[in-house]
């Protein structure tokens, strides 16, 4: 991935989710830009192959630094630096051992970018409890404990979180209660969280996306007899998008252009809500 932005060079983060889909493109996007990656996902192998773009990335920006002097180019050799952590963000130890082990590996921490999620789907009147304890644990509870661990480093650095909220915390999406009800609860998390360090120089922030081409949301897992008109009320304009356009809008939020942004979600979502 191309970039002239350095917006990440020196900066340390963290991003769950890391292996796939939104958490992966955003580990790429802030390594074209010179960020120092701690990759965390509950997949290990697919944890480390994302690591290991994420230096591939780092190297290829410290060769497009090296036009432009020694010193961009030390920098962006000191930027191909990126590690990985198996972790199920719905144990608060294992999260904590997580953030534990990206600072003692690189001294600190910049930015927590919190994209661990999954998704099940069903009718709601029918839904299993383990379906729910366990959607509830890993999006909500598990951004939460991240986040909790992470706030002591974070306020030492006077960093950022970017938290995975989504658009059917504003429109309703049919068989998906459980996840509304996780990413509903992540958006009153991000603005509590905001308000709470805000004046310690922290800033907590919320991207919403919909229609994006993922393995979660592919294939969705509606029941077999939904109704699909319901369905399409939450569906983009022009179908879905990459990945990537997500990864650019938490770029922004994570970094310093988004300096005065603080407890605020931003929408990718194609004009759904609009």
């Amino acid at each position: 991935m191309a970039t002239a932005l350095k917006r990440f060079e020196g900066k340390v983060v963290l991003v769950t989710g890391a292996a796939s889909g939104i958490g992966r493109a955003t580990v790429e996007r802030i390594a074209s830009e010179g960020g120092r990656m701690w990759c965390v996902d509950v997949v290990a192998d697919a944890a480390e192959a994302s690591s290991t773009r994420a230096v591939e990335l780092g190297v290829e920006a410290g060769a497009h630094a090296a036009e432009a002097g020694a010193h961009a180019a030390e920098a962006g050799a000191h930027a191909a630096e990126a590690g990985a952590h198996a972790a199920d963000v719905s144990d608060p130890e294992q999260c904590r051992a997580a953030v534990r082990a990206c600072v003692e590996r690189f001294g600190r921490l910049d930015a927590l970018v919190n994209m661990a999620g999954i998704i099940q789907m069903g009718h709601s009147a029918e839904f299993p409890q383990d379906a729910w304890n366990r959607v509830l644990a890993v999006n909500l509870s598990g951004t939460f404990y991240m986040c909790q661990a992470a706030i002591p480093s974070l306020l030492a650095s006077k960093g950022s979180i970017v938290n995975a909220a989504s658009t059917t915390c504003f429109r309703a999406t049919p068989y998906a209660a459980a996840y509304a009800a996780s990413k509903g609860g992540i958006l009153a998390l991000t603005r509590t969280l905001a308000v709470e360090y805000g004046k310690q120089g922290l800033r907590v922030n919320a991207v919403a996306p919909g229609s994006i081409r993922t393995a979660m949301a592919a294939p969705p897992g509606f029941p077999e007899d939904a109704d699909w008109k319901l369905i399409q009320r939450s569906m983009a304009l022009t179908g879905q998008a990459g990945p990537e356009t997500v990864a650019s809008a938490i770029a922004y939020l994570a970094s310093d252009d988004g300096l005065h942004v603080n407890g605020e979600y931003l929408t990718v979502d194609g004009a759904t809500l609009a």
